[in-house]
């Protein structure tokens, strides 16, 4: 599976290419150059402000993908012996909507299933959910994504009225105050943006780390708190009741710009300090101090991610962790707010058109009648044809085989990536029938009976939304191998099968400016950018409406700023919003919501047969499933395998030594990786990361309950016992 060859594309061109990095959501501006013989070279590109040059080591090793030897370059169909078998286009086409085509006239249009991901280009994201609806006329259509932001995207689509990962550009973080950092670990989830936290405290500014272990980025911060995995949601609500208690309630931004305080008031003050402190772990002196780091500055900001987020209750973890924002006054200010760290490359795009469940383009929900009546007309198809909701991603992959029989996978690895990982695996292997689009033979794709190779970030051209919300222009810089075809030629090829011939371009341009059409007027609306503008620009930030000439609509979201021109009848093209909420919320009274919420156990709490709790994250050298990271030899060298984490008095009990393999157990399944024993996490906690498949498996064992709002599973807490393996 290792491999860094170089790629060869036909035509060496020493010009450099700028484009983004293709992994996480920061989105890091890098050159492509081919040189001499071929090679694919990455470089700084040190004009784009997200990571002004700088790379970590996936983006730096990213070319090595590209390789022949790395990656798909032929259709592979599953041949009568049960091997999967090179083949031409046409077959594989003709065999995917075949089977389709099939399972539809004997079961019904939702027996067909499609499951995308977030590192989809935001028209590819746009043409599969139109595919799903419109072509195969299936409400059954999901994304990884919904394993990633969702508790936030809810959470905040409550209190704002609007979802977008960050309400302000990263370079407000250094300018900041104070910045509550809750479950995440950028110094390997993102290296780059780990500037902005230096040049935080550099300012005199504070960082406060909220997490289980001492993380690399723990290390850096003004005060770590180390909660009790499943207990975020007590933690916030402890500093709400000290932030009462002590007078700092910010009363007049209170009644001025938010509603639904006493309620919530009164949720807090349940959750009094050295109660607080017997759930999570965390001292009151430590509680108190981190209240006087936050409420001391004029401005602060809490940012969030997988941690609180991952737990089957996320949606109210985040809206108490929004709640303390509100309640002093830093959210919808200069400098301050609340803010989601979106993980994967395409998570923040991914999530608002059309690849979700309940959504349609911009952001529309799928429910609204005259949200359906706007896109149905930008697709030319009648409003009631269009499907309703369906099934979340894991109840979606739960009914594979039963009321889903055909399934339809694009840049999604779920047999690594799902919780309950080993049940999913069977899920998918009781199918019917299995399509899988992907640029190599991950774990998924060698389930299936059709697998399709795709082109990649380098050799297409699209558009991808970071975590900030500024849409970014990614540019082809090399010639897919032949053998090759992008996403958008699939689902063209695919629909036409299907009896549809017109309404799916492959050109990623006239998608995207289909997209623009469909999004005007909703809460993401893009219709004011286009492909010069992202060109020109380094990227623009959504909302973005076109001005009212172009368009004719007229109109703006309701999530007006200082910088809205939302009511001219200019056709000055709009600036994008960097900074959102400054004059009002996105709710229909423009006030921001609070979420009366309260502290509950998590779905699984420990016992004498499981007395351990699992938390799980990533390392810097791998990236989600690791279905490209693990083929390429620099990054595996430095993260060659899983291990379980564990504190020195926990591998006392069990009598293990550094590197000595240990089952972890849970009620789903058995994992089994070495032990790495250090003093930076809790006795009662062991963490293991989820980037590879096999024995090691870490989503074997997590636990697929799921929050009632965002329907996100509970991946960052489970049960679990741990033994020592004897030979």
């Amino acid at each position: 599976m290792q491999n860094t060859g170089p790629h060869r594309p036909a035509a060496p061109d020493t010009t450099a290419t700028p484009t983004h990095c293709p992994y996480c959501a920061l989105q890091c501006g890098m050159n492509l150059t081919r040189v001499d013989g071929g090679t694919v070279e990455v470089s700084e590109r040190a004009d784009f402000p997200v990571n002004r040059g700088a790379l970590c080591g996936k983006g730096r090793t990213a070319a090595a993908v590209l390789a022949p030897g790395a990656r798909l370059t032929s259709p592979l169909v599953r041949s009568g012996d049960g091997a999967l078998v090179p083949a031409g286009w046409d077959e594989a086409l003709d065999r995917i909507a075949g089977n389709l085509e099939r399972t539809r006239a004997e079961y019904g249009a939702d027996a067909l299933g499609v499951f995308g991901g977030g590192g989809l280009t935001n028209e590819k994201a746009y043409a599969l959910g139109k595919f799903a609806r419109v072509v195969l006329g299936t409400s059954q259509i999901d994304y990884n994504g919904r394993f990633c932001m969702s508790s936030a995207a809810a959470a905040g689509t409550r209190a704002f009225g609007l979802d977008r990962g960050l309400p302000f550009p990263l370079e407000d973080i250094p300018r900041t105050g104070c910045v509550i950092l809750v479950g995440s670990n950028p110094a390997e989830t993102m290296p780059p943006s780990l500037r902005y936290f230096t040049e935080l405290r550099e300012n005199g500014g504070t960082l406060i780390v909220v997490d289980p272990r001492r993380t690399r980025t723990a290390e850096q911060a003004d005060l770590h708190l180390a909660p009790r995995p499943g207990t975020d949601l007590a933690l916030a609500l402890g500093m709400l009741h000290l932030v009462v208690a002590e007078g700092r309630v910010d009363e007049a931004y209170v009644e001025e710009r938010t509603s639904g305080w006493e309620e919530a008031r009164a949720a807090a003050m349940a959750h009094w300090p050295e109660y607080v402190e017997r759930i999570t772990g965390v001292s009151v002196p430590e509680l108190r101090e981190a209240v006087r780091l936050f409420c001391t500055p004029d401005a602060a900001m809490v940012l969030t991610a997988r941690g609180p987020e991952q737990q089957a209750k996320g949606t109210d973890t985040v809206g108490a962790w929004i709640n303390l924002c509100l309640a002093t006054g830093r959210a919808g200010r200069p400098l301050s707010g609340y803010g989601c760290l979106t993980g994967q490359g395409n998570g923040q795009g991914g999530r608002e058109h059309g690849q979700k469940a309940d959504q349609l383009p911009g952001y529309r929900r799928l429910t609204d009648p005259a949200a359906r009546r706007h896109v149905a007309e930008v697709w030319g198809v009648d409003p009631d044809a269009l499907p309703g909701p369906g099934r979340s991603a894991y109840e979606l992959l739960d009914a594979l085989g039963t009321d889903v029989r055909s399934l339809l996978v694009m840049g999604s690895n779920p047999v690594v990536s799902a919780p309950r990982a080993a049940h999913v695996e069977e899920r998918l292997r009781s199918l019917d029938f299995l399509a899988v689009c992907d640029v190599v033979l991950s774990e998924t794709a060698e389930l299936a009976d059709v697998v399709l190779p795709v082109t990649q970030w380098a050799e297409e051209t699209g558009t991808t939304t970071n975590l900030e919300g500024r849409v970014l222009l990614r540019r082809r810089a090399v010639t897919a191998p032949d053998g090759v075809r992008g996403d958008l030629e699939v689902l063209h090829g695919l629909a036409g099968r299907l009896g549809v011939e017109k309404g799916f371009p492959t050109d990623p341009e006239e998608v995207f400016e289909e997209l623009r059409r469909a999004s005007a007027g909703g809460p993401a609306d893009y219709s004011g950018i286009d492909y010069r503008r992202l060109s020109e620009e380094d990227g623009v930030f959504w909302p973005c409406p076109a001005p009212p000439a172009d368009t004719g609509t007229g109109t703006s979201t309701s999530t007006s700023t200082s910088t809205s021109t939302s009511t001219s009848t200019s056709t000055v093209p709009h600036p994008g919003t960097p900074r959102l909420f400054l004059d009002r919320f996105a709710t229909d009274d423009g006030r921001a919501r609070f979420a009366p919420v309260a502290h509950r156990p998590s779905a699984e709490e420990p016992d004498a047969e499981y007395p351990v709790l699992l938390t799980t994250g990533r390392v810097v050298a791998q990236y989600q499933s690791g279905a490209q990271t693990r083929r390429v030899a620099e990054l595996n060298a430095a993260a060659p395998g899983p291990f379980v984490e564990l504190h020195p008095r926990l591998a006392a009990r069990l009598g293990a030594a550094e590197g000595d393999p240990l089952a972890v157990v849970s009620r789903r399944g058995r994992a089994v990786a070495p032990a790495r024993i250090t003093t930076g996490i809790r006795p009662d906690t062991v963490f293991m990361p989820f980037h590879w498949p096999g024995a090691g498996r870490a989503n074997t064992l997590t636990n697929p309950a799921l929050d009632p709002t965002s329907r996100m599973p509970e991946f960052k807490v489970c049960a679990v016992r741990v033994e020592t393996v004897t030979s």
